[in-house]
């Protein structure tokens, strides 16, 4: 593991894996830019990291909105950032004859659309870094040829679309260097989950996750470009 203090974001950072993989990291002593919608939770995991040797920067924003003003008046003055974790995400448990039009679009919004806008705007900040690594948080019910489960259709195929948009990136961002990845998870005991699988409990919990999330946002770009990895024990 290195023990240079990098600048990580990463969005979706209020809850489950996010919220952990952010208390992973700034314990490792880097400065992470904890990225989501609530912000009570978020002072909660500034509370909680207080004591780390890293540093915490709550950033309070909606990436359904994306207003960029509200980004430059925290990045205006960054140098670089060294990783960038899209891990938010939106769940849809509901038959797919009954979904409705706006139901789809704020998944897709949320799931891939701002995993985008999000890339787009960090590209310069990446591109100063020595060793940049995107890190596309899917799901293991986008991949190809994995078991699928009733009711999550746009959920699943919005983080499959993620699998594809990293593989493209990857091609894209040659020549600036910047390695896109794409870790596809399995189940993990969060509040996801039980929305998905109310009466499954998984074996794998956020905060193992994380760890390996973590590991592989510092390192994983030195080995792999272009890849969507399978994180999972179960599945669910």
């Amino acid at each position: 593991m290195t023990n240079q203090s990098k600048h990580i974001v990463i969005t979706g950072a209020s809850s489950g894996i996010g919220y952990f993989t952010a208390k992973e990291l700034v314990s490792k002593g880097h400065t992470v830019f904890a990225i989501a919608r609530r912000e009570k939770k978020l002072n909660q995991l500034r509370n909680e990291v207080s004591q780390h040797k890293g540093t915490l920067i709550i950033i309070p924003f909606d990436l359904l909105t994306f207003d960029k003003s509200q980004l430059d008046s925290r990045f205006d003055s960054l140098n670089k950032v060294d990783v960038l974790i899209n891990n938010a995400g939106l769940l849809l448990n509901k038959n797919f004859l009954e979904i409705e039009e706006e139901e789809i679009q704020q998944v897709l919004n949320v799931n891939y659309i701002s995993v985008i806008k999000t890339i787009q705007y960090f590209h310069s900040l990446l591109i100063k870094s020595e060793n940049p690594h995107i890190v596309n948080i899917s799901s293991v019910g986008g991949v190809t040829g994995s078991v699928k489960f009733p009711g999550l259709s746009i959920y699943s195929s919005s983080k499959g679309a993620l699998s594809i948009l990293s593989e493209c990136l990857a091609q894209d961002f040659k020549e600036d260097n910047i390695k896109v990845n794409c870790l596809a998870l399995g189940s993990v005991d969060t509040e996801m989950l039980k929305q998905a699988f109310p009466d499954y409990k998984s074996d794998t919990s956020p905060k193992s996750m994380s760890s390996y999330i973590a590991n592989f946002a510092l390192e994983g770009m030195n080995v792999i470009n272009g890849v969507t990895q399978t994180v999972s024990i179960s599945n669910p």
